[in-house]
Protein backbone atom coordinates (compact mmCIF):
# COMPACT_ATOMS: atom_id res chain seq x y z
CA UNK A 1 0.00 0.00 0.00
CA UNK A 2 2.81 2.61 0.98
CA UNK A 3 4.42 1.68 -2.39
CA UNK A 4 0.92 3.01 -4.28
CA UNK A 5 0.80 6.50 -2.39
CA UNK A 6 4.58 6.92 -3.01
CA UNK A 7 4.24 5.98 -6.82
CA UNK A 8 0.72 8.34 -7.19
CA UNK A 9 2.56 10.87 -5.67
CA UNK A 10 6.07 10.76 -7.99
CA UNK A 11 3.82 10.55 -10.69
CA UNK A 12 1.84 13.32 -9.82
CA UNK A 13 5.11 15.33 -8.89
CA UNK A 14 6.49 14.44 -12.43
CA UNK A 15 3.43 15.12 -14.65
CA UNK A 16 3.63 18.45 -13.28
CA UNK A 17 7.79 19.23 -13.59
CA UNK A 18 6.98 17.80 -17.49
CA UNK A 19 4.74 20.33 -18.74
CA UNK A 20 7.12 23.42 -17.97
CA UNK A 21 5.54 25.56 -20.67
CA UNK A 22 2.49 25.62 -18.82
CA UNK A 23 3.23 27.63 -15.63
CA UNK A 24 2.80 30.49 -14.05
CA UNK A 25 5.51 31.93 -11.61
CA UNK A 26 4.08 34.87 -8.98
CA UNK A 27 5.97 36.38 -5.80
CA UNK A 28 4.29 36.03 -2.92
CA UNK A 29 6.38 37.64 -0.30
CA UNK A 30 9.47 35.45 0.23
CA UNK A 31 7.60 32.33 -1.39
CA UNK A 32 7.40 32.43 -4.81
CA UNK A 33 3.64 30.62 -5.87
CA UNK A 34 3.93 28.14 -8.78
CA UNK A 35 0.98 26.66 -10.89
CA UNK A 36 0.91 23.96 -13.57
CA UNK A 37 -1.63 24.07 -16.15
CA UNK A 38 -3.36 21.59 -18.47
CA UNK A 39 -3.28 22.24 -22.24
CA UNK A 40 -7.00 22.70 -21.66
CA UNK A 41 -5.85 25.84 -19.06
CA UNK A 42 -7.14 24.21 -16.12
CA UNK A 43 -5.25 24.13 -13.05
CA UNK A 44 -2.87 20.90 -12.78
CA UNK A 45 -1.08 21.71 -9.91
CA UNK A 46 -0.02 24.76 -7.27
CA UNK A 47 1.94 25.15 -4.28
CA UNK A 48 4.66 27.23 -3.68
CA UNK A 49 8.73 27.34 -3.16
CA UNK A 50 10.90 28.89 -0.38
CA UNK A 51 14.60 29.48 -1.31
CA UNK A 52 14.10 26.64 -4.60
CA UNK A 53 12.77 24.44 -2.20
CA UNK A 54 8.96 22.70 -2.03
CA UNK A 55 6.79 24.76 0.83
CA UNK A 56 3.94 24.59 2.33
CA UNK A 57 -0.10 22.91 0.63
CA UNK A 58 1.18 21.51 -2.85
CA UNK A 59 -2.22 20.67 -4.39
CA UNK A 60 -3.25 18.66 -7.79
CA UNK A 61 -6.07 18.38 -9.78
CA UNK A 62 -7.27 15.84 -12.44
CA UNK A 63 -8.48 17.34 -15.88
CA UNK A 64 -11.68 18.01 -14.72
CA UNK A 65 -10.92 20.13 -11.68
CA UNK A 66 -11.13 17.70 -9.01
CA UNK A 67 -9.26 17.67 -6.17
CA UNK A 68 -6.56 14.39 -6.81
CA UNK A 69 -4.43 15.02 -3.64
CA UNK A 70 -3.23 17.80 -1.32
CA UNK A 71 0.53 17.65 0.08
CA UNK A 72 2.17 19.41 2.79
CA UNK A 73 6.19 20.42 2.62
CA UNK A 74 8.53 22.29 5.12
CA UNK A 75 11.94 23.10 3.41
CA UNK A 76 11.75 20.30 0.45
CA UNK A 77 10.50 17.99 3.23
CA UNK A 78 7.47 15.75 3.25
CA UNK A 79 5.63 16.69 6.74
CA UNK A 80 2.18 16.11 7.66
CA UNK A 81 -0.80 14.63 6.45
CA UNK A 82 -0.97 14.44 3.22
CA UNK A 83 -4.77 13.18 1.02
CA UNK A 84 -4.83 11.37 -1.89
CA UNK A 85 -8.62 10.93 -3.94
CA UNK A 86 -8.28 7.85 -6.00
CA UNK A 87 -12.30 7.50 -7.25
CA UNK A 88 -14.41 6.31 -4.47
CA UNK A 89 -11.16 6.27 -1.63
CA UNK A 90 -9.40 9.01 -0.09
CA UNK A 91 -6.02 8.22 1.30
CA UNK A 92 -4.26 9.88 4.12
CA UNK A 93 -0.64 9.47 4.60
CA UNK A 94 0.87 10.80 7.87
CA UNK A 95 4.84 12.14 7.04
CA UNK A 96 7.14 12.38 9.91
CA UNK A 97 11.32 13.49 8.51
CA UNK A 98 10.18 12.51 5.18
CA UNK A 99 8.97 9.46 5.49
CA UNK A 100 5.60 7.51 5.84
CA UNK A 101 4.60 7.03 9.19
CA UNK A 102 1.07 5.95 8.91
CA UNK A 103 -1.85 5.50 6.45
CA UNK A 104 -5.28 5.50 6.18
CA UNK A 105 -7.98 4.87 3.74
CA UNK A 106 -11.73 5.64 3.70
CA UNK A 107 -14.31 4.71 0.95
CA UNK A 108 -16.94 7.40 0.23
CA UNK A 109 -19.41 5.78 1.79
CA UNK A 110 -18.08 5.19 4.94
CA UNK A 111 -16.85 9.37 4.82
CA UNK A 112 -19.91 10.80 3.00
CA UNK A 113 -22.00 10.50 6.36
CA UNK A 114 -19.86 12.37 8.48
Amino acid sequence: MKKYIIMTALLLSGIAFAQDNNVKLEAVGDLVKTTYYFDNGKTQQEGFYKNGKLEGIWTSYDINGAKTAVATYKGGEKVGKWFFWNNEVLHEVDYSQSKIAAVKTWKKDSVANN
